[in-house]
């Protein structure tokens, strides 16, 4: 086993504010759907503000700009709560309450175990995955990279 978790930042910015009866079917869902990931194989950790969610959390001036940034076990374990699980049902609905994102939208890196990741690095990763492509410091599930030896 490796001294490493797999670290997620995935970013969107919503079609309106989250109070705007179009995000209902998201906001609605939020609290399950961070239950079935804390309960979800493989789950370590995830960002979270006062509420108990990500959507206070404020990174740009842009309010509709949200974050979720969370460490999993394995890219594995984090691929099967994204797609595999009912996480999905809300995944394929993202664009009912996201705008289309120009550029990557989530990026994974290896974090050192035991470690939290920080925002404005997961955000440095992000950008990084897109002026650059993917790298040992950002991927994607797509196109992978093992963990650090050690």
């Amino acid at each position: 086993m490796s001294g490493y978790d797999i670290a997620q930042l995935n970013v969107g910015r919503t079609v309106a504010p989250l109070d705007d009866p179009r995000l209902a079917g998201f906001v609605t869902r939020l609290d399950d759907i961070n239950a079935l990931a804390e309960r979800s194989p493989g789950f370590v950790w995830r960002l979270q503000g006062d509420n108990g969610n990500n959507t206070e959390l404020k990174v740009t001036d842009d309010p509709r700009f949200i974050v979720n940034l969370s460490v999993w076990e394995t890219v594995e374990a984090l691929h099967a709560f994204t797609y595999g699980s009912e996480h999905r049902t809300v995944f394929t609905r993202r664009f009912d309450w996201f705008e289309r994102w120009e550029g990557p939208s989530t990026v994974l890196w290896w974090q050192p175990r035991g470690m939290t990741p920080d925002i404005d690095d997961a955000l440095r990763r992000l950008r990084r995955l897109a002026e650059i492509g993917p790298t040992p410091d950002g991927f994607t599930f797509k196109q992978r990279f093992p963990p650090p030896p050690g």
